[in-house]
């Protein structure tokens, strides 16, 4: 399981195909797919290809809060690419990556960062 610490966007992050999110998360490619769609899940092209990063699940599910913040994310002209790095980088607002900041369950300082963006 990643570690919950504040940490470069490429470093320590696993990159999940669709088929290995599926697995992960004990559905079908359709379902890590309709995921993608509906905002509970994230992805960026990684290696030529949509990839997931593993530490947008946790215990078998897409983390808590992720779609949320990804939707505000979207609301505030980020597309997915752009969505998915600003979560894995570092961010001064929120004393950490905002990913690391929503595994910690500080929803509310993530999303405040987020509405910083609208302006």
């Amino acid at each position: 399981m990643p570690q919950d610490n504040p940490r470069e966007p490429e470093n320590s992050i696993t990159w999940l195909s669709y088929d290995e999110a599926a697995e992960a998360l004990g559905v079908s490619r359709a379902r890590v797919k309709r995921l993608v769609e509906n905002k509970d899940l994230g992805s960026r092209f990684q290696d030529g290809q949509r990839r997931i990063p593993d530490v947008f699940l946790r215990d078998g599910q897409p983390l808590q809060h992720l779609r949320g913040t990804l939707i505000s994310l979207h609301d505030a002209g980020y597309g997915d690419d752009e969505a998915c790095t600003w979560m894995l980088t570092p961010n001064d607002m929120v004393g950490a990556t905002p990913i690391d900041a929503l595994r910690q369950s500080r929803k509310t300082i993530v999303r405040q960062a987020v509405q910083m963006l609208a302006f």
